[in-house]
């Protein structure tokens, strides 16, 4: 397989030295300017308590819109395993849903692959050239596709995840993946004591995640940023089990028009006409406004 030219995608720095790449599709950049390798490591990986996870057994990840790999690379960074291996310790399988093939094809530049320890850069350029990797402690597969089809036969084989990355681009710019269609496919796809966890704190997204039977957790803000960020991302457990309740004010944004979820019942609806959904399901709601809530709580 012939990997793209790298200046198909530019490289944009990020505030703990690391590079992302911006999507002209969808008007958004892959990660945070904050800090892409520090989100990777400490929202998504940090916030699971995968660590934690891996020395009690086998742990299975999934990981949804795997751009180029950070999050699947801090998780297998962060499974010493991996890295220093030992007959006793339990086996890791990653299955990771991407759309665009050249995204983590042009992240095997050096200036990506160096952020890793080199076993898990050997992962991460099997993954992006062969699509799969496989040793004795590792198996990972990245299928390719829009993951509203390949997700769904996943969760029909009764494969289920002690880990959810849930990374799309924000529901604003992709709703595709964060419709309550969707969305119910992944709470399907968590196992009893799993933990989903995504940087999106938007009602839309909280409200069908608790409506499908998994607890709510905020995750803090990113140090020194003003109120307006008051949280940092939801993590979302069958258990509740070490969770950051919600605040009030969170708790209140639940009721409020921002909560109605996206739809997408055929799961092939482009994004405009997701978007227009909601907002007539909106018009037509006696719930108040988002608005009015953000000038409850001085979140001008």
């Amino acid at each position: 397989m012939l990997l793209p030219n790298p200046q198909s995608w530019t490289a944009y720095p990020t505030q703990d030295g690391s590079a992302t790449f911006y999507s002209p599709e969808f008007k958004e950049y892959f990660h945070s300017l904050d800090g892409a390798k520090a989100e990777a490591m400490d929202k998504f990986v940090g916030g699971t308590g995968l660590a934690e996870t891996a020395q009690a057994g086998p742990v299975r990840i999934l990981d949804v819109c795997y751009g180029l790999g950070y999050n699947t690379a801090a998780a297998l960074t962060t499974i010493a395993p991996l890295l220093a291996p030992d007959p006793d310790a339990y086996p890791v399988e990653i299955i990771a849903l991407e759309l665009d093939i050249t995204v983590p094809q042009a992240a095997l530049e050096p200036q990506y692959l160096d952020l890793w320890p080199v076993p898990v850069q050997i992962v991460l350029r099997s993954l992006a050239v062969h699509q799969r990797y496989q040793d004795d402690r590792c198996q990972a597969q990245l299928l390719v596709g829009d993951a509203r089809q390949t997700l769904p036969p996943l969760v029909r084989q009764g494969w289920q995840a002690d880990v959810i990355f849930l990374d799309p681009f924000s529901p604003r710019h992709c709703p595709q993946l964060w419709t309550l269609e969707f969305l119910g496919w992944l709470i399907q796809a968590l196992s009893p004591q799993g933990t989903l966890v995504t940087y999106s704190r938007a009602a839309a997204v909280r409200s069908v995640l608790q409506q499908g039977g998994l607890v709510l957790g905020t995750l803090p803000p990113v140090a020194g940023r003003s109120a307006q960020q008051w949280s940092g991302g939801t993590i979302a457990r069958a258990d509740g089990t070490g969770l950051q309740p919600l605040s009030a004010m969170e708790q209140e944004h639940l009721h409020t028009r921002a909560a109605i979820p996206y739809r997408d019942p055929s799961l092939e609806d482009a994004a405009p006409t997701i978007l227009q959904r909601r907002a007539a399901e909106q018009g037509r709601s006696p719930l108040e406004g988002n608005n009015e809530w953000r000038k409850r709580w001085n979140l001008h």
